[in-house]
């Protein structure tokens, strides 16, 4: 390591001015400090993402979301991306919203502890590195020097999938993120999986494609709803499409809301577009509270994620009919729809 973590941000000031340097292992990056970055990739990808967009991915994007939620531009709720649901998880994880976390704080903690970083910037780092690698999704940013956290956020500051839009997008307004790039985060629920909404079946996905970063989600919810999936009606819950598949009720209005509907039909079919519009809100949402000019960008110790081989589509059984549609001045793209019966979705 080339520092320690109590004189990080004072240190990484000074690596400022570093150009392209080469580090140990024969990778060149932009800045020095990002070299000590490389020994924390490659115990991730050996120990936590083993395999493409698995679930380690998915809950640690959960958890960096709800990290970065507890925070407010009036100040005094929380540090923001500071890793503080980590740092105070005796805290945090009593909190209604966070209850589900503490299988994936157990799981980072080992890893955690074999490297000399702050709990935000592990946090994040692993966030972009576990997006890296779902095929389809941008290439992340990510920005090294967040000092240790040093006070938990308080409760109540994730959003809910019973709130109302208007709330929906008053909490993400409060930490800096506009309607716009609320729908573009909401592409990480392509590869996402419920275990809350509905016991009956969990790790249900929110699309037919869950181990595919891709704009299948933005098609999807807009498609009508005829079916439960499991044990009928649950709060935050609304009629799915298919068997197998939950929507959630936030999903559902977002995607039908005169202030959202069309951000969001803009994005079905549209790959490069969501691609664009994903990375620079996750850039936003992985910083909320943290002082960017005293970071260095390491984004090219990120790596590249494979690209999406399958173009957007209809499941079986449905068309453009079939879509509910809230915004006609914004043309849906043509896509076919797949051969067969309609699907039961597996769990992601």
């Amino acid at each position: 390591m080339l520092m320690k973590i109590k004189t990080l941000p004072f240190l990484l000031a000074g690596f400022s001015t570093v150009f392209a340097a080469i580090c140990s292992n024969g990778k060149t990056v932009g800045n020095a400090a990002c070299c000590q970055l490389f020994p924390l990739l490659a115990d991730l990808q050996e120990n936590l993402f083993d395999s493409p967009c698995n679930e380690p991915v998915r809950e640690v994007l959960h958890l960096a979301f709800h990290d970065a939620m507890g925070f407010s531009i009036r100040g005094g709720v929380g540090g923001g991306s500071d890793g503080s649901i980590i740092t105070f998880a005796s805290i945090e994880t009593t909190f209604p919203e966070n209850t589900a976390l503490v299988g994936v704080i157990g799981w980072v903690t080992p890893l955690i502890a074999r490297h000399n970083f702050s709990d935000g910037d592990f946090l994040h780092f692993a966030a972009a590195v576990g997006i890296a690698t779902c095929p389809g999704a941008p290439r992340p940013n990510f920005l090294l020097g967040r000092p240790q956290a040093r006070a938990p956020a308080e409760s109540g500051l994730v959003p809910n999938a019973s709130d109302s839009v208007t709330a929906i997008l008053a909490r993400f307004a409060d930490v800096n993120i506009n309607p716009s790039e609320v729908v573009a985060l909401l592409a990480a629920h392509s590869v996402a999986a419920d275990y809350d909404t509905d016991p009956v079946i969990p790790g249900a996905p929110f699309d037919t494609t869950p181990g595919i970063f891709d704009t299948q989600i933005f098609t999807e919810v807009l498609l009508r709803g005829v079916l439960f999936p499991g044990n009928g009606s649950n709060v935050g819950e609304v009629l799915s499409p298919l068997r197998g598949e939950v929507r959630l009720q936030s999903d559902f209005e977002i995607a039908r809301d005169s202030r959202t509907a069309c951000l969001w039909k803009e994005l079905v079919g549209n790959q490069a577009r969501m691609q664009s519009q994903f990375k620079a809100a996750f850039s936003s949402l992985s910083v909320t509270g943290q002082n960017t000019a005293a970071m260095v960008d390491c984004s090219d110790v990120i790596p590249i994620p494979a690209p999406v081989t399958v173009p957007p589509f209809f499941p079986q059984g449905f068309t453009s009919a079939d879509i509910e549609d809230f915004c006609p001045s914004v043309q849906l793209p043509p896509l076919s729809t797949l051969p067969g019966p309609a699907p039961i979705v597996d769990s992601a």
